[in-house]
This record gives structure tokens, sequence and C-alpha cells, in this order.
């Protein structure tokens, strides 16, 4: 009998959290009728991390998805009062795409969310434990060894 395939196990057991976080984070929305997709949500946070308002095809290319996509994405904020499209300054051609008031409500609201879901999945573990995961989970993100780990 073959023994467990540990790498395997431990996949799994990522996916298992990370889909456990979204129901949580899903709750955490639906309390405070919060209506909106987990991809236009990750596109409200991209979005926000531009210093200003980004391209369609910016928006695409940090998204790792094809301009079509955005284009629907945007759509769907827009009809919702989150995000609008504005002319380029530099070139009228070119649409950027700008957080509203209540898209940078939306952002509060989704951190807010994040945060509840996030406390609820680590309720379990200490501080330290915390310490010692969050240092992992870079490792693997950043694809680098954490000598302290």
């Amino acid at each position: 009998m073959n023994a467990p395939d540990a790498d395997g196990l431990l996949a799994e057991q990522l996916l298992r959290l990370t889909r456990r976080l979204h129901r949580s984070q899903k709750r955490q929305l639906e309390a405070v009728d919060i209506r909106i997709t987990p991809a236009q949500s990750r596109l409200l946070r991209t979005v926000a991390h531009y210093e200003s308002p980004p391209r369609m095809a910016d928006l695409a290319e940090r998204l790792e998805v094809v301009p079509r996509a955005v284009t629907s994405l945007v759509d769907g904020l827009e009809a919702s009062g989150r995000v609008r499209r504005v002319p380029d300054p530099a070139n009228r051609r070119v649409i950027r795409i700008e957080l509203t008031s209540e898209g940078r409500a939306t952002l509060r609201r989704l951190r807010s969310a994040r945060r509840a879901a996030a406390e609820d999945v680590l309720a379990p573990l200490t501080t330290d434990q915390r310490e010692v995961l969050g240092g992992l989970l870079s490792a693997l993100v950043d694809g680098v060894s954490d000598q302290r780990c």
C-alpha cells in the first residue's frame, strides 16, 4: 500500500481552507447586503491600487485576463455606481476607470468583511501560530524560503 502523497494532501488542505475563507467572506458580505462578485471585488481592489485611474488594458494585464473580461466587470461595477469611465486627459480616445465614492465605500466594507472572515478562519490559532503561518504563506506566495520557519 502506498503512503499518502504529502504534497497532495497539503494542496488539498490549502484548497479547502481557501474555500472556507471565501464562504466566510461571502457570509460577511451578505450580512451587510453587499452584492458583488469575487471577480468584481478583485477588479475594485486593483483599481484602488493605482495612483491615477488605470486604462482598461492596464487592468487586464494586472488581472491576467483578456480585455473583454475587464469590460464586462467594469460594466457591472459601473451599473452599480462603484466605478466610472473617464476619458484620458492626454488622449480622449483612451478610457480610464476611476472609483466613485460608492466604490470607495464598497472597498471599505469589503476590507472589513475580509478581516472578519480571516478572524473567523484563524480563530483556532495563537498569535505565534499566526506569525508562523504568515511567514510560511509569504514564502509560498513569493516563492522563496524563510530561514526562520
